[in-house]
């Protein structure tokens, strides 16, 4: 049998603790550092920039993860915003309609404008215009305007956004110059 006689260097165990006992002799934590004061502290100046004249700007923000900026560059096509996506959905659709019918549309301004007014036109009798068509009067060129915020919310997805632009333009288009939209657009629905 063994016996638990220490060997020569080493603590002797508390009786009855075992090892636990022992790990805790084992783990003694290092002594803390003594206080400073604010006056013993000493901050090093930062160094001139370029040209010598102030300090050399940030490389790095205080927490080492880079400076913020944009996710994407400008040039990329996912930073462009929905307004300008459907900027360029409007312009599409203007270029094919105007390519038919660009003699009676001289002169004829296109505009998106985010959301209607609030005072509706007499004869729009209910519920939230898509576009509206402004004629020519008092020296002022004739005006189309669509409606960026009801049409995106009437459309399911990019491609039903695209029909619904057209659908808009040919029916604003259509009402200016007196015809049918299936005149305008042979591919009009009007199922809207």
């Amino acid at each position: 049998m063994r016996g638990n006689t220490p060997s020569p260097g080493s603590r002797p165990e508390p009786a009855g603790k075992g090892r636990r006992a022992r790990d805790r002799w084992s783990r003694r934590a290092a002594p803390a550092p003594p206080p400073v004061s604010f006056d013993e502290l000493v901050i090093p100046p930062r160094a001139p920039g370029p040209g010598g004249q102030g300090p050399v700007p940030r490389r790095r923000d205080r927490r080492g993860r880079g400076i913020r900026g944009p996710l994407l560059p400008p040039t990329a096509p996912a930073s462009r915003t929905r307004a300008e996506k459907f900027d360029d959905v409007v312009v599409d659709v203007v270029e094919r309609v105007e390519h038919s019918w660009a003699k009676q549309l001289r002169g004829t301004e296109f505009a998106v404008e985010d959301v209607p007014p609030s005072d509706p036109a007499p004869w729009e009798d209910g519920g939230v215009p898509l576009g509206r068509c402004f004629p020519a009067e008092s020296g002022q060129p004739a005006r189309i305007v669509v409606y960026r915020r009801p049409v995106e919310a009437r459309a399911f997805d990019a491609e039903d956004l695209e029909d619904l632009v057209r659908d808009v333009l040919v029916e604003q288009v259509a009402h200016l110059l007196a015809r049918t939209p299936e005149e305008i657009d042979p591919r009009y629905t009007g199922d809207r």
